[in-house]
């Protein structure tokens, strides 16, 4: 498995955590936000510019229920 293959691999399992911990505190979004931007530029670098742009999307998505979720707090 070459560097590349791992990141996107260590960048996708991330999500995976992420998202399922979401309930137990809105850092957990955060988190998962910051994984989809790593999972976009594994995208971007792998050449799988839709991917790449999809998790970008996702990205801004979990931050905005970070932000709903903060305020509501």
């Amino acid at each position: 498995m070459d560097g590349l293959a791992l990141f996107g691999l260590v960048s996708v399992s991330a999500m995976l955590v992420f998202y399922a911990l979401e309930d137990r505190s809105p850092r957990f979004i955060l988190a998962f936000a910051a994984a989809c931007v790593l999972a976009s530029v594994y995208g971007f670098l792998q050449g799988a510019w839709p991917f790449g742009i999809v998790e970008a999307i996702w990205a801004g998505v979990a931050v905005q229920r970070w932000r709903q979720r903060t305020k509501a707090g």
